[in-house]
């Protein structure tokens, strides 16, 4: 069941304005291009066919974006927090293992609709321009526009984006209000609420599937509905979710009653979207959908930032630079994802020209997406202990459904839906070799009992012949658990250079499916000398580990526990405290390794992700200046070694 604070998170017309703007966005421009599209599928309509596709588009939203999404999915959250990786971090410690798969699937892929979305919503914004000026230089200003939303994210949207839910709630006004006036010039466009009218389309007409993949574009913007979880609470986007549904079906039943009032000019590739607008009302419109197509836009982008933020709290994804270009909370910057993605919506515009071309490659990635999702909830559900007949009629329907839109849009994967798969399948692939590193080095990392190994270093911490190292020396640690260390850290203390010091410490960082955890534990192993301190870190959390030791060390100081004061005579005297120095171990894949050949591609390929990494000191937030690293090797061996023999004589 959802938590407390999505139950309770407060809902009032500031907060749900604010919805409109942050979680919309995306679904709430598909008016632009949803009837245009199912028009290229079919230019020689007829009312059936019309009525029949408003009908798809009303019980698509209907059953896959209110049912799905609002209603289930939305109680499917981590602490308030919502999205495919959230999900799967609730149910990665449950089996079946091949869980991550589905998650990083699922991510890939909505990555790869975080790339086209803002190239489609601007081209086909721009397009209206056609309608005041034939001659309008689209090209250039899509391009000058799609510049200014990327540059925009290095400042941060903190001023703007206080804007953002006052004009999305204009846009969605606007989109009612001249859809209503629309439907008045053929009233019959409310058959489409009836299904049997969808039902017989998808019987009856031929392309069935080019439809399906067409209408399938109005509910593109469900995932990132639910990534949006976190920012807003279940009950705003609940709440809000009715009003713009309701504005949604009325311009969508508006553009289908211009289609059939006006056959002449819908044949002649005129955007319904832009024809239900009064000749003078064109120029407002257009300003209008540019404006929604920049803020549908930045959603993404904020949604791909925290994305990829979340990937690689779960190891997912190798650390890279994150910044917080702002001060409020939960918003920040990757410039690395922020230069991806420009580049892949500047080629999609370049590559495809054209809204009407873009169309053939949108929609396939993100119903992948939505099974992946659906696959997780099913999972989710079971943990929950809903009754199995609930969670199997759940799947039954969302994966029939979903599996047939898949289908309807495989059919684009040579017209342009390549584009969206080779996106979604170098990010799945990055995601992968990099997850599968890591447990493969996890997995053979030596450990030894720490408690063997205390008598030695109980010693060497009181030999004055050996000379002093520092006064704190300060180790991370991969092992989880307490009594366990990794073999190379007692050889780097005892045998590389044995390290006299005051206090060793053995750091364990817990990445835990929460959020937004900063918790931390500890264990004395010997007073006043080793010490373990486990942090359970959320896969939100900012890497701050020297802020956090520092605190750690100072309520370990201030309960009598630990005396960091120097050893040093003159130093003490003054109370002036020891010097701390992180040690970080850094295992390197070693070409004497007997493994696998699949084990040892992997770790190849991770070899080379690791030069996009920051380094670990500086992903962890460490000052570099106290940081010695150590490579140590990383021999994985799952054949026997061969034993040298001595020649007998």
């Amino acid at each position: 069941m959802a938590t407390e604070s999505s139950k309770t998170r407060k809902v009032t017309a500031l907060t749900l304005v604010m919805t409109l703007g942050i979680v919309f966005g995306d679904i709430g421009t598909s008016p632009l291009y949803v009837m245009k599209t199912i028009l290229h599928v079919n230019p020689h309509f007829d009312a059936d066919y019309v009525i029949g596709a408003v009908s798809c588009v009303i019980w698509t939203l209907t059953l896959q974006t209110t049912l799905k999404y609002v209603v289930i999915a939305l109680r499917a959250d981590n602490k308030g927090e919502g999205g495919i990786l959230a999900l799967f971090s609730l149910l990665r410690r449950c089996r079946p293992r091949w869980l991550y798969i589905a998650a990083i699937v699922g991510a890939s892929t909505l990555v790869a609709d975080g790339v086209i979305t803002p190239a489609i919503t601007v081209t086909t914004a721009i397009e209206g321009l056609g309608a005041l000026n034939a001659s309008a230089p689209v090209m250039p200003i899509v391009l000058a526009i799609i510049t200014f939303i990327f540059i925009l994210q290095y400042f941060g949207t903190k001023t703007i984006g206080n804007l953002f839910g006052p004009v999305m709630l204009a846009w969605f006004l606007m989109l009612g209000v001249l859809g209503a006036i629309a439907m008045t010039a053929c009233p019959a466009i409310f058959k489409a609420f009836n299904p049997v009218y969808a039902v017989r389309l998808l019987v009856d007409y031929p392309g069935w599937f080019l439809v399906l993949g067409a209408v399938f574009l109005c509910t593109t913007g469900a995932e990132a509905l639910y990534s949006d979880l976190g920012h807003c609470g279940r009950r705003n986007i609940s709440i809000t979710w009715g009003f713009v549904k309701a504005m949604l079906l009325l311009n969508y039943l508006g553009q289908g009653a211009w289609i059939l009032s006006h056959p002449a000019d819908a044949v002649l590739s005129v955007n319904p979207f832009y024809g239900i607008m009064p000749q003078w009302f064109t120029g407002i419109g257009i300003v209008m959908s540019t404006l929604a197509a920049i803020i549908a836009s930045q959603a993404l982008l904020s949604g791909s930032f925290t994305l990829f933020s979340e990937a690689i709290g779960l190891d997912f994804f190798p650390r890279i630079r994150i910044k917080y270009p702002t001060d409020v909370k939960g918003q920040l910057f990757i410039p690395m994802v922020n230069i991806f993605l420009y580049l892949g919506c500047i080629f999609t515009v370049l590559i495809f020209r054209s809204s009407a071309h873009m169309e053939a490659a949108y929609g396939l990635a993100i119903t992948i997406t939505m099974l992946m999702t659906t696959m997780l909830l099913c999972v989710w559900m079971h943990t929950r202990k809903v009754k199995p007949w609930l969670t199997l009629a759940f799947g039954i329907i969302f994966f029939s459904l979903e599996s047939i839109f898949f289908i309807a849009n495989a059919t684009k994967f040579v017209h342009g839906g390549w584009y969206t798969v080779l996106i979604a399948g170098v990010v799945f692939a990055v995601m992968f070799v990099w997850h599968r590193a890591e447990e493969i080095r996890g997995k053979f990392v030596d450990m030894k009992g720490l408690a063997t190994y205390v008598p030695v270093i109980r010693d060497i911490h009181a030999d004055k012949e050996i000379p002093l190292y520092a006064s704190n020396v300060v180790y991370l640690s991969r092992s989880a658990d307490d009594g366990l260390v990794e073999s190379k850290l007692i050889y780097s203390i005892i045998n590389k250079h044995p390290k006299r010091a005051d206090h060793y410490w053995i750091i364990h960082i817990d990445d835990t499916d929460r959020p937004d955890t900063l918790e931390y534990d500890y264990r004395i192993i010997v007073p006043d000398t080793v010490y373990r301190i486990n942090l359970h870190l959320g896969f939100r959390v900012k890497s701050q580990l020297s802020v956090y030791f520092r605190q750690i060390v100072e309520d370990l100081q201030k309960d009598g526990l630990v005396d960091i004061t120097s050893k040093y005579e003159s130093l003490g005297r003054h109370g002036i405290a020891g010097n701390f120095r992180f040690v970080i171990l850094r295992h390197l894949f070693s070409p004497d390794s007997s493994c696998k050949p699949s084990d040892r591609v992997m770790m190849r390929l991770h070899t080379l992700l690791r030069r996009i990494a920051l380094p670990k000191e500086t992903a962890l937030g460490l000052d570099t200046s106290n940081v010695d690293i150590e490579n140590v090797p990383l021999i994985i061996n799952t054949r026997p070694a061969e034993r040298i023999v001595r020649r007998q004589a």
